[in-house]
């Protein structure tokens, strides 16, 4: 909602004073400073990236234009799932745990929070942390650096979108200028057809110039800056579920290795402890 509200600041401020100062839309529009500004700019993103990247870029583009990102109630369902699978093995024994952890997708407890299940990455985060608590292959406290080694892999990765944006938004106003040269080349070439014609030429040469411009500055530096908050946001839930898993395979007690998660997180996004408490006895009596 914030990027659509932004947006439209964006452009009605740019637009609006290009209006009010008599100008008109028509005086813009010039489809050959288009197809150099956008065919370069796509250029140099496949140049500059590999695939698999580049499709990431994609997807976190429109993650960050949808807001994505985990919330309130996002937490909440990790806290729920957690304890609930926290206390299946303080209760039944770490082995209990195996058949939600081999079929997150069959399992009763996971099924309860569709929201969290539809999530692959952080479902199979969450069972590859717990299986090897459960084979016994590991000691307690080698686990968070594992879990850690692991953060560090996904925060690299999502660290490539932003390069590649960085990149475009960089390179757009040196495009927007490119742009424009090839335009005054064109307007060298009609100097004896009169002022009006050279005027239109010129006009249009400036066009590529702008275009670069405010397409960098008004709409891919932000966005960059959005994907980052987003992806300190993700790092975020990671290391909240990383911690909770390493204080329960300490031996810590669920409601305190939840509690531990809880308080790894801004006030904001999570309830009280008591509040927490209530909340958590309520989904595992329920």
């Amino acid at each position: 909602m914030f990027v659509i509200i932004g947006a439209v600041i964006v452009l009605g401020a740019t637009f609006g004073a290009f209006l009010m100062s008599g100008g008109n839309f028509g005086l813009l529009m010039h489809p050959p400073e288009f197809v150099a500004i956008f065919g370069i700019t796509g250029g140099v993103a496949v140049i500059c990236a590999p695939k698999d990247v580049l499709i990431h870029t994609i997807h976190a583009t429109i993650g960050a234009l949808k807001g994505a990102g985990p919330g309130k109630e996002d937490y909440l369902d990790l806290m729920k799932v957690m304890y609930e699978l926290f206390m299946l093995g303080r209760r039944n024994g770490l082995l209990a745990l195996d058949e939600h952890v081999s079929s997150p997708e069959s399992s009763s407890i996971f099924s309860n929070y569709p929201k969290f299940l539809a999530d692959k990455d952080k479902v199979t985060f969450l069972c590859s942390a717990l299986r090897p608590i459960i084979d016994g292959k590991i000691k307690p406290d080698q686990l968070e650096p594992l879990l850690k080694a692991e953060i560090d892999a996904k925060k690299h990765a999502a660290h490539g979108p932003i390069n590649v944006l960085h990149l475009l938004g960089d390179s757009l106003p040196g495009i927007g200028i490119v742009a424009a040269v090839l335009g005054i080349i064109l307007t060298m070439s009609v100097l004896d057809q009169g002022v009006m014609v050279i005027g239109g030429r010129i006009s249009a040469a400036l066009t590529g110039t702008f275009l670069g411009i405010f397409i960098a500055y008004g709409f891919i530096n932000p966005l960059c800056n959005l994907i980052e908050f987003g992806n300190e946001a993700e790092e975020t839930y990671y290391i909240c579920m990383s911690r909770s898993i390493g204080a329960f395979a300490r031996g810590l007690a669920p409601i305190m290795a939840v509690e531990l998660a809880r308080r790894s997180l801004e006030a904001s996004m999570v309830p009280s402890a008591d509040d927490l408490e209530n909340i958590l006895k309520s989904a595992t009596s329920g």
